[in-house]
């Protein structure tokens, strides 16, 4: 069986960054792709490829998608990250950030599925997971974009999962609470039952999962890694 094949987009720090370190681990071959350069960097550290490219930009995603498939011959998997998502006062937001949000939290995922999907029906199977955020279920005055637009990608992945679940294509989100990145707050450590952030690891701990074949029957679905923060059933 040949060696599955992972493009991991807007990957070049944080959780994304930490989800192609987990695959390459795992024994993937990794394609990884940011808009800073620091993806194009870290495919290459992992013996896989590179690719400097915004996820907001169709004919670089489309570059990134045919340069996996002309190097490995396919595509298995998709992990969509973003990041710097526009937030402010609810009203005060102007329409260019909520154009930018839109970009970058949903039409990125759905440019990325139009390209790789016809690749994953000609193989027979494929999978995507977007990283979210708890925000999908229980929106947040301090992210109104984010909030807004990941519950629109939950929508959006709820349909794609019953168009193509008969084609073996699934695809779900992960739901991140408070994941550590610089500092820590011990106001948001009190917010969470269990009084901690979590870790990118654990995010990527759970991407790999619904990645592999032991999650076949999983789809369609939002998956809160999020220490009990979300409250709604």
């Amino acid at each position: 069986m040949k060696q599955k094949v992972a493009l991991i987009t807007a990957a070049g720090s944080g959780m994304g960054a930490e989800c192609a370190r987990a695959l390459a681990s795992a024994g993937w071959r990794v394609a990884v792709s940011s808009s800073s350069g620091r993806g194009e960097a870290l495919g290459r550290e992992l013996g896989g490829l590179g690719f400097t490219a915004s996820n907001t930009d169709p004919e670089a995603l489309a570059r990134v998608v045919q340069g996996t498939l002309a190097a490995y011959g396919r595509i298995d998997a998709v992990v969509n990250s973003c990041g710097g998502i526009p937030y402010g006062d609810l009203l005060a937001i102007p329409d260019a950030d909520w154009h930018a949000g839109l970009d970058m939290v949903l039409l990125s995922v759905i440019r990325i599925a139009r390209l790789v999907t016809p690749t994953f029906e000609a193989q027979g199977a494929g999978v995507i997971v977007n990283i979210s955020s708890f925000a999908a279920v229980e929106p947040n005055l301090t992210y109104p974009v984010s909030s807004a637009l990941r519950s629109a990608l939950s929508g959006f992945t709820k349909m794609y999962a019953e168009r193509y679940a008969a084609t073996h294509i699934r695809m779900n989100n992960v739901l991140p609470g408070f994941v550590l990145t610089k500092t820590e707050s011990e106001a948001v450590k009190e917010r969470v039952p269990m009084h901690r952030y979590g870790s990118a690891a654990e995010i990527a701990g759970t991407v790999l999962f619904l990645l592999s074949d032991a999650a076949a029957y999983i789809t369609g679905q939002n998956i809160r890694i999020d220490g009990g923060l979300s409250r709604s059933l």
